[in-house]
């Protein structure tokens, strides 16, 4: 019986822990790094490639007429910024063109701005600049005295005995004789009251420019026989001194007075009447600073005032109506 009894087989098999899965994984993650490369290398060319390269790019890979130079592949692929020099073709052809043209464009507009730069200054030009400005400089004082004048009581009913203007020599403020109201008593050279009030005003508005003044007295076409046989021109001669007088004792710098003349009545104010009362005036003209050069090849810019003008100071009414 025990020799008939066939032996049993047991066969047992060990499971190791996982075993070895073979190397498929890493072909995968190198194809994932791969692609993650290549993104990150497109994404660098993207950003340090200029306009023109990447237009130059896409008319590449989209040309209109067929490439038959294969050095153009190299050029590409090495990302050259002359890629389109070595493309044959229309679409080659018009980047060129456009490229020259905006080479040009750049090279013209230098030498633009540098003649531009190392232009020469016109001289009247600048004069007429400066003129202007003097100009706004003396309106603001004939605006400070009318405004003034019509605020202070005192001088009420003198705003028609003021004229202000402006004249190629400067600004010029003349005080008029009218038929009831004189800035000087007849035949003197003493100021009335009031009129000696009005020089002050216009004293305190002209003494901070840096204007010279030019004084000049006028009388009338009535002959005038005085004192040890004086004239017309001693008496407007007299006036114009005594109005400079009332200025300096204003605040006025007497080195600015630089001319004090009598004209008698050679020059009327109103020219057809001479013996109109307004032709009786004392003339302040505040010179102007600027002398416009004559156009010419020689002509050169004149030189700016070492320190610019301050506006016009406040003008203080006076108080009493003393003189």
């Amino acid at each position: 019986m025990a020799a008939d009894e066939r032996p049993i087989i047991i066969k047992r098999i060990k499971k190791s822990g996982g075993g070895h899965h073979g190397g498929a994984w890493k072909v995968a993650y190198a194809d994932f790094v791969t692609a993650m490369m290549a993104f990150f290398l497109l994404l660098w060319l993207l950003s340090s490639t200029t306009e023109d390269q990447k237009k130059g790019l896409s008319e590449y890979f989209n040309p209109s007429i067929a490439i038959s130079d294969q050095s153009s592949s190299v050029a590409v692929m090495d990302g050259q910024p002359h890629i389109m020099e070595t493309m044959s073709g229309a679409a080659a052809a018009a980047v060129d063109i456009e490229g020259e043209e905006d080479e040009e464009s750049a090279v013209g507009s230098k030498p633009e701005a540098t003649d531009q730069g190392e232009k020469p200054i016109d001289a009247v030009e600048a004069a007429e600049a400066m003129r202007a400005a003097e100009a706004e400089r003396f309106e603001q004082v004939k605006e400070k005295i009318q405004q003034v004048i019509a605020q202070t009581p005192e001088l009420s009913g003198l705003e028609d005995n003021l004229l202000v203007d402006q004249t190629p020599e400067g600004l010029r403020i003349q005080l008029l004789d009218k038929e009831k109201e004189s800035m000087f008593r007849s035949g003197s050279a003493s100021l009335e009251a009031r009129s000696q009030q009005l020089l002050g005003l216009v004293a305190q508005a002209v003494k901070d420019m840096p204007n010279q003044l030019a004084i000049s007295g006028h009388t009338d076409a009535t002959p005038f026989v005085g004192d040890g046989g004086r004239t017309n021109w001693e008496l407007s001669s007299d006036r114009a001194n005594a109005a400079r007088r009332v200025l300096v004792e204003g605040g006025v710098d007497p080195a600015k007075v630089k001319t004090v003349i009598g004209r008698a009545d050679n020059d009327p104010f109103i020219k057809e009447n001479p013996q109109d009362p307004q032709n009786r005036r004392i003339s302040i003209v505040l010179l102007s600073d600027v002398q416009v050069p004559q156009p010419g090849p020689g002509a050169t810019a004149p030189a700016a005032p070492a320190e610019p003008p301050q506006p016009p100071a406040e003008i203080v009414p006076p108080s009493n109506g003393g003189g």
